[in-house]
């Protein structure tokens, strides 16, 4: 959403933009939101505000379920501060000596950093599309990624018989291309879609 420059997400109403996308002539039964939980003890405001996000959104309407992967944090090496270090080792010309030694020391702290990534949600929502669709407890499914690794999931759910439709700002190609029918999602398409029209993101002044 941020690269189709949709900002606010926060704001956003699922339960308005499910009942769009479904449209008069289908019945909505659920939507399920999958999310990495945020550990209170490491982030406790982010985790305040994810709390929040996730139950004014359930609140909207009894069909909104949310389903929680995990998260973990890893080390991984911060380039930047590799070139950095390389950048201040092929200077043509002299700099200050403890100007240098600092700026190198600086480079040096953040050279391994900690980042933090979702896991188990994609491959959760994967399965229960595949498992539901066996199940027969949807006709339709609407899949909101651009994520090309769904592509197998939405194959499946093909295969037994039922519909896939992918909604995104973003075209993936793979997936759009597995699809029953691939749903742009334009900056436009949001207008009716936020709680409360006359507050949304990028509303006229």
């Amino acid at each position: 959403m941020k690269e189709a420059g949709i900002t606010g997400s926060g704001e956003l109403d699922y339960a308005k933009l499910s009942r769009k996308l479904a449209g008069p002539g289908r019945a909505w039964i659920g939507t399920r939101f999958y999310i990495g939980p945020v550990n209170q003890g490491e982030a406790p405001k982010l985790y305040a505000d994810q709390r929040r996000f996730l139950a004014r959104m359930i609140s909207t309407d009894s069909r909104i379920t949310v389903h929680f992967g995990r998260l973990e944090t890893r080390k991984v090496r911060n380039r930047c501060a590799t070139e950095v270090r390389e950048y201040l080792a092929s200077l043509p010309f002299r700099i200050p000596t403890s100007a240098f030694h600092g700026l190198m020391a600086i480079a040096k702290l953040h050279e391994v950093v900690p980042v933090t990534a979702e896991k188990a949600v994609d491959v959760k929502l994967a399965v229960d599309m595949v498992m539901m669709a066996q199940r027969a407890e949807y006709d339709a499914a609407y899949l909101l990624s651009a994520d090309g690794d769904f592509t197998p999931a939405v194959a499946a759910v093909l295969a037994l018989g039922k519909k896939a439709f992918v909604a995104s700002p973003a075209k993936g190609a793979q997936l759009a291309a597995a699809a029953t029918t691939y749903i742009p999602l334009k900056t436009d398409f949001f207008a009716d879609c936020w709680y409360s029209p006359t507050n949304r993101p990028n509303a006229d002044p």
